[in-house]
């Protein structure tokens, strides 16, 4: 029988229960508190005040398992990213085992503040050699690490394991890990690096192999390896995505990419300085990068005319200048309308106004050609003509057309597919059983190779048209039905509600780690802030984040187009004043360093 239970200054004990001879799966914890005041908890006979306090009232932790002192904030679902995994993983496996841990766990007070949990669990075992309880003590000390800089868990094991042993009865005895006892705890140091890179690290996220990189020195050099960490992002973005940052690993490893574009610890804004103008002036413009080419074509001229030009920027040349392709068959002049890449060296026009009212016609440019020539493409019945719609591509070469207005003035809540790479294209409709309300100026976001997100626009709802800010997903690969879904976001830890403002004619940017980023917009009572918000759509409760961007932004977040170059780079031309239209100013946002 244990006569006696250490107790650490400024700790906290709990004691995991047994159910028969196997640990239950979820532990079931009894903080044990004598005191009378909150925040103090006590050892039965002396009663030591904590000197660091996580922050909760007796009543906010008795019966409640410590898995929570790991979340940064009460409403969090998962323990905050910064906790090692590693850490968490050995716990559990001495649990299983019967052995003791010692060791180190990032943990928050109730406010959101980092601490450094000093645990050691113990087992106890009955007169039948049985496990019956662990005791748990936990020291808290203060921890100085920067939450909004450090991007991986930086709390490293150091456990003290106790093996079979005569005096394992005792807590207090602390015995070295014999020869082997790491690989019986953990078969997969056992496993071939081959295996190890190919079969496992590669099909996990980009940050957790970087997690897994601080496990040992064998698990450091495999993770560092520079194929396996492309493997690893292939698997996680999708070749198409690899392929386009090719060109940036050139100048940075994989493993700096992958974790600058998770954890965005590099983006700034940048104005850029390009030769050439965009002439005559305009507005309502649609434009598209193919690979490191900007395409610009149309827009509203003087007095609504409707333009038919095309210009390129080459951003390859050492002085990108803008300039006029003379393209044959040049398509009828339009606004309103939009332009999208497809197979990364052409693009598809597809709708707008005209001179002779709204248009539904498709028209392909490939940027490789000789002599570029704007090539109509018949595709059965086509979607109903309209304008101020949103399009995006998936799989290469698959056009999406959503929503928009009709000529009565009707906003159109449709959602229709284009297959480009077929001989004869059919426009096919997306049926499902409900849809978001009808809609014009919203934006479409590709993520997960065929998952879309729908946001804001100018909405049906009633009678009224109202700016939106709601989020929708689709997933058009779905096995079964497909289907629309509102994104039910959730409140950022620590942080006041966080939602974009309602807005239409905003853009959104498509990450290669598949976040997307919102910018600017017509917001009503606002004069359209330059402010960036970020989501992860895939999350089981995604959350809505400001990004605060060093740097000068765009002054003029409205009536502005944006494309994404090289996977890293995001630019920005056009904008409105309020009176005037500015284009020949690009703005560039960096989403990972630049080693000019």
């Amino acid at each position: 029988m244990l006569e006696a239970i250490p107790l650490w200054t400024g700790g906290l004990i709990c004691i995991l229960r047994r159910r028969g001879s196997a640990m239950i799966e979820k532990e079931e914890e009894v903080v044990q508190n004598y005191g009378k005041r909150p925040n103090c908890y006590r050892d039965e006979e002396e009663g030591v005040e904590l000197p660091v306090k996580p922050g909760y009232r007796a009543d906010e932790v008795l019966g409640r398992n410590c898995r929570f002192l790991q979340y940064r904030d009460p409403r969090a679902q998962r323990r905050h990213p910064l906790v090692d995994p590693v850490v968490v993983s050995e716990i559990r496996i001495c649990l299983e085992k019967g052995i003791i841990f010692q060791g180190e766990l990032l943990n928050f007070r109730k406010d959101g503040t980092p601490l450094v949990n000093s645990l050691r669990l113990a087992p106890i075992h009955d007169d039948d050699d049985i496990v019956t309880h662990v005791i748990g003590i936990q020291l808290f000390s203060e921890a100085k690490i920067d939450l909004q800089s450090v991007s991986y868990p930086v709390f490293k094991e150091k456990c003290l394991y106790q093996h079979d042993h005569p005096d394992r009865h005792s807590p207090t005895s602390r015995k070295s890990p014999p020869d082997g006892l790491h690989q019986d705890i953990c078969g997969l140091l056992q496993l071939s690096d081959e295996v190890l890179a190919h079969n496992i690290l590669s099909r996990l996220t980009p940050r957790d192999v970087a997690s897994i990189g601080s496990v040992c020195r064998r698990m450091r050099q495999l993770t560092k390896n520079e194929h396996v960490r492309k493997v690893v992002c292939q698997n996680a973005w999708g070749r198409e995505v690899i392929g386009t940052l090719e060109l940036m690993t050139k100048k940075l490893e994989w493993g700096r990419l992958a974790r600058e574009l998770t954890t965005l610890e590099a983006i700034s804004w940048k104005k850029l300085k390009v030769g050439g103008a965009v002439e005559p002036a305009r507005c309502n413009f649609s434009a598209c990068a193919a690979g490191n080419r900007l395409v610009l074509f149309g827009g509203e001229g003087v007095n609504m005319q409707p333009m038919d030009d095309t210009f390129i920027l080459n951003l390859n040349s050492e002085n990108p200048t803008w300039q006029r392709v003379n393209v044959e068959s040049a398509p009828p002049g339009r606004w309103g309308h939009t332009l999208s890449c497809i197979n990364d060296s052409s693009l598809v026009l597809f709708g707008g106004c005209g001179r002779q009212g709204l248009l539904n016609d498709v028209f392909i440019l490939n940027l490789d050609d000789r002599n570029p020539t704007w090539r109509k493409v018949y595709g059965g019945t086509p979607p109903l003509p309209r304008s101020w719609h949103s399009s995006c591509t998936i799989e290469g070469s698959k056009l999406v057309v959503s929503g928009g207005c009709t000529d009565a003035g009707v906003l159109l809540g449709d959602m229709y597919v284009l297959d480009l790479a077929t001989k004869n294209p059919v426009w096919k409709e997306i049926p499902t059983s409900w849809a978001p309300p009808a809609r014009l100026g919203h934006s479409l976001s590709v993520y997960g190779k065929t998952k879309i997100l729908m946001f804001g626009g100018l909405a049906k709802s009633g009678h009224l048209r109202l700016r939106s800010s709601d989020a929708y997903t689709i997933n058009l690969n779905e096995r079964e039905e497909i289907k629309w879904r509102q994104v039910e976001c959730s409140v950022g830890p620590l942080q006041n509600p966080v939602v974009p403002p309602p807005r239409l004619d905003h853009v959104a940017v498509s990450m290669p780690c598949g976040r997307v980023i919102i910018f600017g917009g017509s917001i009503a009572g606002l004069h359209s802030p330059s402010q960036l918000f970020i989501l992860d759509p895939s999350e089981e409760k995604p959350t809505w984040r400001v990004l605060n961007v060093p740097s000068q932004p765009p002054k003029f977040a409205w009536g502005h187009s944006t494309c994404v170059v090289g996977g890293t780079r995001v630019l920005v031309l056009g904008g409105s004043t309020g009176e005037d239209w500015i284009l020949n100013e690009l703005y560039e946002l960096c989403l990972a360093s630049r080693q000019d």
